[in-house]
């Protein structure tokens, strides 16, 4: 009993000095990007212009959704011109074909030059399907397997259909449960919650591995009097930054706008939801 009652005593003492010896450490925000796809028209229109304009709102990064302007066959001269503006590739959506047997190398090659390191498949609809689940589940590990000895992470990006019902859960969960640790789960914290479910939940669900994540205000149906802005949802962002940070091991936060209210235009409503999010950011802490 006595040596039963010491050991416990050492356990607590153990316990309270990591506890003495994090208290007041800070956790680093994650650094913010912006998905293009909210915004592609405009690169479409002006890629360089737009991408200027998205660097002075203060975004660190941006995540390409598959268009490179005139920089498509040029990775190193795209990281070159993202350099000038003081912006990194937080990522890139990518697709499977892009990375089969004939394309692969291409594909390697121009991502290296980019220093895009996170490659997250954007959709594919096998992976809502009972069959199809199976094959994206066992793709995703092979993919992060083979990139991984190059520094890079590969994963997947869900919408709401990911949340439907499978085998007594959802395909989401299937997903995460069957992929090996170094797959990305890439959450859509809009589709998450448009879908009914608590984002902050499924961070804390799978830790380590929301690495990036997309901040988009979407409204659950039904919803009145909020916007798909951040910060004039319904979504508990606060408190979901906190989670990414100390569960999540999230390196990017992404806003990305598929919505745009009262007129706004794409540039406008992603400059209104960056503003919405550097106020909720600041209650967590100053950047380190």
């Amino acid at each position: 009993m006595k040596k039963l009652m010491l050991s416990m005593m050492l356990l607590a003492l153990l316990l309270s000095t990591n506890n003495y010896a994090n208290e007041g450490k800070e956790m680093q925000l994650p650094k913010l990007s912006v998905q293009l796809w909210s915004v592609r028209d405009d690169l479409k229109r002006d890629f360089k212009g737009t991408l200027k304009q998205l660097a002075d709102m203060g975004f660190e990064g941006v995540e390409f959704a598959g268009y490179f302007g005139p920089y498509k066959n040029n990775g190193k001269g795209l990281k070159k011109f993202l350099s000038e503006l003081g912006l990194k590739a937080s990522g890139a959506h990518v697709n499977f074909k892009q990375f089969n047997d004939k394309n692969y190398a291409k594909s390697m090659a121009f991502y290296q030059d980019l220093d895009a390191k996170l490659l997250i498949v954007g959709s594919d609809k096998r992976a809502f399907h009972p069959q199809g689940i199976k094959a994206v589940v066992n793709e995703l590990n092979q993919l992060s397997a083979k990139l991984a000895p190059l520094g890079f992470k590969f994963g997947f990006h869900n919408h709401d259909d990911e949340f439907n019902d499978f085998k007594g859960s959802t395909y989401w969960d299937y997903l995460a449960k069957n992929t090996i640790q170094d797959v990305v789960l890439q959450q859509d914290v809009g589709w998450t919650t448009y879908a009914g479910k608590n984002p902050i939940e499924y961070v804390e669900r799978y830790p380590g591995r929301t690495l990036t994540t997309h901040y988009k205000a979407s409204l659950p149906k039904g919803t009145q009097g909020k916007l798909p802005i951040i910060g004039e949802d319904t979504i508990d962002w606060l408190n979901l930054i906190k989670s990414n940070m100390s569960v999540g091991g999230t390196l990017w936060l992404v806003v990305e706008q598929e919505e745009y209210p009262n007129g706004l235009t794409p540039l406008q409503a992603v400059r209104k939801s960056k503003q919405g999010l550097d106020k909720i950011l600041k209650q967590v802490q100053p950047r380190t």
